[in-house]
């Protein structure tokens, strides 16, 4: 890309980062999402274990890593979040994710990417929200646009156990309920 894009692109990004998809986010109150969903991982499969190993931290970086991992997470379903430190609508959008993380992390695997970010930013966010879900840090935006994504943030991913992307979710979650349906319908196939 051209460097005279590049702040066009930003603008857009930014724009895009404040529309949340409707209605304001309502985030659940948590006692500590992240005990939770370690406890609830006890008795998961391995490679869940393994992912959520790394949970609340930048684990890799760029495309190859979101590949490595999506290979490893194969035969389970995985929801891939991109966000940024930057944006409001993600920031709202976590304590939900980390709910949904302590509710279906022995089934589902969850990952974030990190989305054109400042390396320490997104550290520090990790370390003040603590999703309970590793993120790929993605500075370019490679990992993201593997998956069609970069439209807009946040965005949500849906991958099928069989490693095929199922659902895109353009936009921040305006409740927990709104979520709780997609990881049913497009993650868990209870509908």
């Amino acid at each position: 890309m051209k460097r005279c894009c590049l702040p066009l692109l930003l603008a857009l990004l930014l724009a895009a980062c404040g529309e949340s998809g409707g209605g304001s986010v309502t985030p659940r109150a948590t006692s500590d999402s992240s005990t939770s969903a370690a406890a609830r991982l006890a008795d998961a499969p391995a490679a869940l274990r393994a992912n959520a190993a790394d949970a609340n931290e930048l684990a890799g970086d760029g495309l190859d890593a979101l590949r490595k991992r999506v290979v490893k997470l194969r035969g389970h379903p995985i929801v891939v979040n991109q966000w940024a430190s930057w944006c409001a609508p993600c920031r709202a959008e976590f304590p939900l994710l980390s709910d949904a993380v302590a509710e279906h992390g022995d089934e589902v695997a969850f990952l974030g990417i990190d989305f054109m970010d400042d390396r320490d930013a997104a550290n520090s966010f990790l370390r003040d929200s603590r999703p309970g879900f590793a993120s790929i840090y993605d500075p370019e935006g490679e990992a993201t646009r593997e998956l069609g994504g970069g439209r807009g943030a946040p965005t949500t991913f849906f991958i099928a156990a069989d490693g095929t992307l199922k659902h895109t979710k353009i936009g921040g979650y305006p409740n927990a309920e709104t979520l709780e349906a997609d990881i049913r319908e497009h993650a868990l196939d209870t509908g």
